[in-house]
């Protein structure tokens, strides 16, 4: 179709109305291209690129029903979708894991003091950002010559969401796709689809639920439930208990446990307790998440039963956990202190520790350094100036002190001149590098023990020490040549191959009072109960309940009975006040 001037008529007003007209549609379609190319560029395969269509769809509707202007709503949509996929690339960066619809319902203020901690310029930039964009929104709303009516907002919007839900129940979650680092919208928007179904079918933990006339016994749970779970009866703080130290040893396995691997002469010693046993520690985490044994090693209790919001465990419990390791210790006279190696509001962990009953928090900053992965000396020297700066209080110290010279990554050398005689086993760089880190932490570890034993002849040391996690690196090496597939079905069953770590007791001074609880294999939740009989500290009602399953299970806690002594013992301590669910 063709537009012929007439004669004596001046059409060029007319004209420069259309060209504008034009770029103002140009636009509106240029916002929508540039979103398409973006999600092209970071989404793989059909499903994935179809599910991000929709949620690029329910992002415009959604800002079509409050602004009804599409061209303002595109561009909005358009950064949003921007900043979506850089947080998720950078907390896959962190955390090995994509951006998901939980890590936007549990948003506090030590989300945002993290990131400003970490990245010191960011308020800065937000601040720029803020400024130019804000005259470019004002400039699209000025140009955009649609509007679009609230009632077909809305029904487009219930059309889509209604397909995403659809969509992304006919396809569930496969365990490795929030590893694999891509497909971060889609994996958004089908992680809120199955967080809002998961949180209506079952809360925020897991527990068996409440009855009219009290807890009934779960089919599967053997355990008198009549019982109250009562006050703790009041400790005799008179009586003189050994300091505690509790060293959390990043990473650290019996790497020996992975077929082919060669280490030095003696390598297993430093996996062995007192009475020269070697004792297995099974964690709920594999790779990464400390939080998860932290959680487990301070509260007693399993984050698995936190199911995908386990990852939040630490910022969900906080101030809601009336029990636990330090808690019972405080309670017969200890003080507690713990000395965290990353930054205080990292996943909350000092609002999370403090409600615990840890007296004393001292994160990186406090210990003057900003650097995470240090030697393990440097660890061990901030405990004995606590010792030194409280022993005239004559109370006896609860000490939680994490190592993190086995941090990952293993691709180079970590401080190579804190070992100048070491000799190469004769694995891969990586694992070689691995064993050496092991080797450090050792050395740093036994001149640890001379100190103490030489400035406190007189005082008595209980000091028990776990591996948190096995590293990532072991995921090659347990199973050599295994598919990523069967990989993930073997994490995501929790597979003890991949779980199981070590528990050492030592003392100076001392000799564990009752190692009757030091079980071969013990899963990490029940780690409170072997400290606290250890020292000769009496149990409360509630780790004296929990100890019967742990007898009952032989060391297993979550998954014993397929989960029911787990929620059947969760369900009491909420009754009894001991959980707050939020």
């Amino acid at each position: 179709m063709s537009v012929i001037a007439e004669p004596g008529k001046d059409w060029s007003g007319w004209s420069a109305s259309i060209r504008v007209y034009r770029l103002r549609v140009a636009m509106i379609v240029g916002l929508h291209g540039a979103a398409l190319i973006l999600l092209l560029k970071t989404e793989y395969g059909p499903f994935a690129i179809t599910l991000s269509l929709l949620a690029w769809l329910f992002l415009n509707g959604l800002f079509l029903l409050v602004l009804a202007r599409p061209g303002v709503s595109a561009a909005l949509s358009l950064t949003l979708i921007a900043v979506l996929i850089t947080l998720s690339r950078f907390k896959f960066e962190i955390t090995q894991l994509s951006l998901t619809f939980l890590d936007f319902l549990i948003i506090d203020s030590d989300t945002f003091s993290f990131l400003l901690t970490i990245f010191p310029r960011l308020q800065t930039r937000l601040i720029v950002a803020a400024v130019v964009a804000i005259p470019l929104l004002w400039l699209i709303w000025r140009a955009d010559p649609f509007r679009v009516r609230r009632s077909f907002a809305a029904a487009g919007l219930a059309g889509v969401t209604a397909a995403m839900a659809a969509l992304s129940l006919a396809n569930p979650e496969h365990p490795w796709e929030p590893f694999q680092g891509v497909n971060h919208i889609s994996n958004l928007a089908r992680s809120g689809v199955v967080s809002v179904g998961r949180l209506t079918a079952t809360g925020w933990i897991e527990a068996e639920p409440r009855t009219p006339d009290g807890l009934r016994l779960a089919s599967k749970a053997h355990a008198n439930l009549r019982s109250p779970m009562l006050a703790a009866a009041p400790c005799d703080t008179t009586v003189k208990r050994p300091h505690i130290v509790m060293l959390l040893d990043e990473s650290s396995f019996d790497v020996t446990a992975a077929p082919g691997i060669k280490v030095p002469p003696n390598y297993a010693e430093h996996f062995k307790s007192i009475d020269g046993k070697q004792r297995t520690f099974v964690a709920e985490a594999t790779g990464g998440p400390t939080w998860y044994t932290e959680f487990n090693v301070l509260t007693g209790l399993s984050a698995r039963s936190f199911g995908d919001l386990k990852f939040y465990v630490t910022r969900i419990t906080a101030g809601r956990v009336a029990r636990g390791l330090p808690q019972s210790l405080q309670r017969c006279g200890y003080k507690t202190f713990s000395l965290y190696p990353s930054f205080g509001n990292f996943l909350g962990a000092r609002i999370f520790q403090k409600a615990s009953g840890i007296g004393t928090f001292m994160d990186a900053a406090d210990m003057g350094t900003s650097d995470e992965q240090l030697p393990d000396r440097f660890y061990f020297d901030q405990a004995l100036k606590i010792f030194g700066r409280e022993q005239p209080s004559q109370s006896p110290l609860f000490m939680f002190v994490y190592l993190t010279a086995n941090h990952f990554p293993w691709t180079s050398a970590f401080k190579p001149e804190l070992t100048p005689d070491w000799k190469a086993p004769g694995n891969t760089a990586e694992v070689d590098e691995y064993i050496r880190r092991q080797a450090m932490t050792v050395n740093d570890y036994g001149a640890f023990i001379t100190r103490l034993k030489r400035a406190y002849p007189d005082e008595s040391f209980l000091i028990v020490r776990f591996g948190d996690h096995q590293p990532a690196i072991s995921q090659k090496l347990m199973e050599p040549g295994i598919d990523q597939k069967t990989l993930a079905k073997r994490l995501m069953s929790a597979d003890p191959r991949y779980f199981s770590t070590y528990y050492a007791i030592d003392g100076i001074n001392y000799r564990p009072r009752n190692l009757s609880s030091a079980l071969d294999v013990l899963d990490a939740a029940y780690f409170p109960i072997v400290v606290q009989e250890a020292a000769g500290v009496p149990l409360d009602p509630s780790f004296e309940e929990q100890k019967k399953i742990m007898i009952r299970c032989n060391g297993v806690f979550y998954a014993c009975q397929n989960g029911a002594e787990a929620r059947r013992f969760n369900r009491l301590l909420i009754d009894a006040g001991l959980i707050k669910t939020p």
